[in-house]
């Protein structure tokens, strides 16, 4: 007997037709399912991005430039390099996460060393005093700003852009553009330089002013997920109106926001006397661009709601690391601008698809 051939019928071939289209259906729900988990990750962890670029860039220029890149001394004076930038970035974290923006935290940083500075040097105040002086007045321009942004409702980025404009040309007036030599506060006032003392551990340098950016950070972390207060500027940055409604003094609390981060500044104006050794106008011009990128490369949403300090602690070293990692390469320096500017792209672009998903 010869074997009879297969006939398949229609109603067989529909019920494979079937079943191939609850298996690619299965197949991209399970994907689905998998960038789903990863994004509600990333936006539970926004630190995790950042940390990741931090370690494959700095596995890169181990490899690249070889071991001069990765020498104790190499690694902490990106941290010496980064700490000004860190300490602002603080600063300007506080503010982003109000789905707010300080374009002025560098005119406060400069305006406040100079002042620190002349009222000890010029004036005779004890440095003590002089410092007291100058972070309270990092907490005063903050105030102002807060108040422009919540009684008289004007937008954070043109308030501050403004603020930026006025604090600056206030310092170089009542500075008259005059630079204090490093030799004459060391000699008078050494404790304006104290930020700046460097120490070895091993074969590692640190300077007093790394230390100020963890302490800071540690204690910013700390407020702002341990404390009412912290909560309270989370929900501002998501929901202004929802916060309102749940109890939240939401314009007092973006006031203290922004005197917070003046204070911040402050100390990032005392450590920036230490860093460059003399008080200077010129210092620190480009200082709010810089600790915004920080901020943005550190996974914070520029809409607010979202972001961490620790994730701005490794925008920060993200920076320090290719710009030490290309340099040592022997690039051009235009290299480094590129492509940060990049990563800020890339950050931008990944925060979007977090915030579009999980919605």
């Amino acid at each position: 007997m010869t074997d009879q051939p297969k006939h398949t019928s229609g109603q067989d071939f529909e019920q494979s037709l079937a079943g191939s289209d609850t298996a690619v259906a299965a197949f991209d729900s399970e994907r689905r399912g998998l960038m789903s988990r990863l994004q509600h990750f990333l936006h539970s962890s926004p630190a995790m991005v950042p940390l990741f670029v931090l370690l494959v860039a700095t596995a890169t220029f181990s490899i690249v430039v070889g071991p001069k890149f990765y020498s104790p001394f190499a690694l902490t004076l990106i941290l010496q390099q980064v700490a000004i930038t860190g300490i602002v970035a603080t600063a300007a974290t506080l503010i982003i996460l109000t789905a707010g923006i300080d374009l002025s935290v560098g005119a406060i940083m400069v305006l406040t060393s100079v002042v620190m500075g002349r009222v000890a040097m010029i004036d005779g105040w004890p440095t003590p005093l002089a410092i007291a002086f100058g972070i309270a007045l990092g907490g005063a321009c903050g105030w102002i700003n807060g108040m422009l942004v919540t009684k008289v409702k004007l937008p954070p980025f043109i308030v501050t852009l403004g603020t930026w404009s006025v604090f600056a040309a206030a310092m170089f007036i009542y500075s008259s553009n005059e630079t204090i030599r490093s030799q004459e506060i060391a000699a008078e006032h050494p404790l304006l330089q104290f930020f700046g003392t460097t120490f070895k551990v091993g074969g590692a340098v640190f300077t007093y002013a790394v230390f100020l950016m963890v302490i800071l950070a540690v204690i910013v972390w700390y407020v702002l997920n341990h404390t009412a207060w912290g909560r309270h500027v989370y929900a501002i940055g998501d929901d202004p109106e929802a916060a309102e409604l749940a109890g939240v003094r939401v314009d007092r609390t973006l006031v203290s926001v922004y005197v917070v981060a003046g204070i911040i500044c402050a100390l990032a104006g005392w450590a920036l006397i230490g860093r460059i050794g003399a008080i200077s106008p010129q210092s620190g011009q480009n200082e709010n661009i810089n600790a915004i990128t920080a901020v943005v490369i550190g996974g914070t949403s520029l809409f607010g709601g979202r972001g961490s300090i620790l994730g701005t602690l490794f925008g920060a070293l993200i920076v320090g690391v290719f710009s030490l990692g290309l340099r040592l390469w022997g690039t051009d320096p235009q290299w480094t601008q590129l492509t940060v500017g990049a990563l800020i792209i890339v950050a931008v672009a990944i925060d979007q698809w977090i915030r579009r998903i999980s919605s």
